[in-house]
């Protein structure tokens, strides 16, 4: 599938409002002023680990699994777009070289799109691109902050600290890693696209 006719199929897919896409299933727990507590039921995600940095990664993460989900798999199956699409940055340190110099930390970012409800990883057919994987996200809760706007490195880490700073005054303890979850399609305008950071609280 060349990459015209895929990003027409996705313009297509996500056109209606986020509210319509099938998402993930969730419990509110609680309301705070900036953010909520969620319990979410488990869920499958078709996932990939690409280079950072994170405002580069979507554009070379959707195409992979937005091709699965189009028919990009060894049974040409096809389902309906589902949202959101999540984004985790990863920090490793690569093997040591045989040199002296200061060995600096990699990023790469997992991305994660989540796949229609009756799925499950050993059900599925297997990708075209060997670099999709399968994975079950467990049940799980989490503390989220919502917001507009595209993405930009300023206005994440502007709401990442908002929330990080209202759970430490609800003094509600963070068990893992923020997820940038992004919920429209790409020609969504700003004003109009809904963004969520989630993070795994006690």
């Amino acid at each position: 599938m060349n990459t015209l006719k895929l990003l027409t199929l996705l313009l297509l897919s996500w056109i209606a409002p986020a509210q319509a896409v099938e998402q993930p299933t969730y419990t509110l727990l609680r309301t705070h002023e900036f953010f909520e507590v969620r319990n979410y039921e488990p869920f499958v995600v078709a996932e990939v680990v690409v280079p950072g940095p994170a405002n580069e990664a979507v554009d070379q993460a959707f195409p992979l699994l937005a091709g699965f989900v189009f028919g990009q798999n060894r049974s040409e199956r096809k389902w309906e777009m589902t949202a959101p699409l999540m984004q985790t940055a990863l920090r490793f340190v690569p093997p040591a070289p045989a040199t002296a110099d200061p060995i600096e930390m990699v990023e790469t970012v997992l991305v994660q799109l989540m796949l229609p409800r009756e799925s499950s990883p050993a059900g599925l057919p297997e990708p075209l691109d060997p670099r999709v994987r399968f994975r079950e996200v467990p049940r799980q809760r989490l503390a989220v902050i919502q917001y507009s706007g595209s993405w930009s490195q300023a206005n994440y880490e502007e709401h990442l600290e908002l929330l990080r700073q209202a759970l430490s005054q609800a003094g509600i303890m963070v068990l893992g890693d923020p997820v940038f979850s992004s919920y429209d399609a790409p020609l969504t305008p700003w004003f109009w696209r809904t963004n969520e950071i989630w993070l795994r609280v006690q």
